[in-house]
């Protein structure tokens, strides 16, 4: 059954420590938070904060080149936390450019993915627009996804329409390779990201989408107001009103 969660990094620049952020997202309608970063904080407190907010890991967003340096440590770190999932949050523009790019990214990932698998964590990647650039008449990711075989997709829909394709038809098209989702709206005549029901998201249709295809976590994330509470109370009221 599908869960609802909040990505921590929508209210990175409050100034209040990461525990508390935690617990006031637990005064919320979600089920968990996603992690983007542990701000300094320790990963006994941040586990006590989870089980007073009565919420759940719903994963992490951890870089490449830390998972590459250090899988024991991220796996140690993110487990003990909850986590069953990491995703690679970004990956430069130029990874993405030609087909050999591409490749070596994929290859990278799937070594990644590898290690943390015999650590016990699932690997998935998360997209903004820049993977959709055109690559031989198709948008890169289409290669990326080709070409890996053990990394899941963690689809930003914000992201996919802000770079021109259908959010709910590329993730109906991978569906066997998604399980965790980011509900994130856009305005496709800007080609950018908007705060949820701002946009052209489909918001109703988008969440029949993803309970259908029974993923693991449809998680809400914003990118504006990053410093202000008004962000989780409006991501709590499309929770209320969609969920």
């Amino acid at each position: 059954m599908t869960a609802i969660g909040f990505q921590l990094y929508s209210l990175h620049a409050v100034d209040d420590p990461l525990s508390t952020v935690i617990e006031r997202v637990g005064e919320t309608g979600f089920d968990g938070v996603e992690f983007a970063g542990l701000d300094g904080a320790s990963v006994d407190d941040l586990s006590a904060a989870l089980d007073r907010a009565g919420l759940d890991a719903a994963g992490a967003h951890v870089g490449l080149d830390e998972i590459e340096s250090d899988p024991d440590g991220v796996a140690e770190t993110y487990s003990e936390l909850g986590c069953e999932t990491v995703a690679v949050p970004w990956l430069d523009p130029d990874n993405f450019e030609s087909a050999g790019a591409v490749d070596d990214a994929a290859d990278r990932l799937d070594a990644a993915a590898a290690a943390l698998a015999d650590r016990g964590l699932d690997l998935h990647y998360h997209n903004h627009d820049q993977e959709f650039a055109d690559l031989d008449g198709a948008p890169a990711i289409e290669r990326l996804i080709e070409r890996t075989d053990r990394v899941g997709f963690q689809v930003d829909l914000g992201w996919v329409g802000a770079a021109g394709s259908d959010p709910l038809d590329f993730l109906d098209a991978h569906a066997d390779r998604v399980e965790l989702v980011h509900l994130k709206d856009y305005d496709a005549d800007a080609g950018d990201v908007v705060e949820v029901g701002e946009g052209d998201l489909d918001v109703a249709r988008t969440v029949e989408a993803v309970r259908g295809m029974d993923a693991d976590w449809l998680t809400y994330e914003a990118e504006d107001r990053p410093d202000s509470y008004a962000t989780l109370d409006h991501a709590d009221d499309v929770v209320a009103a969609y969920w």
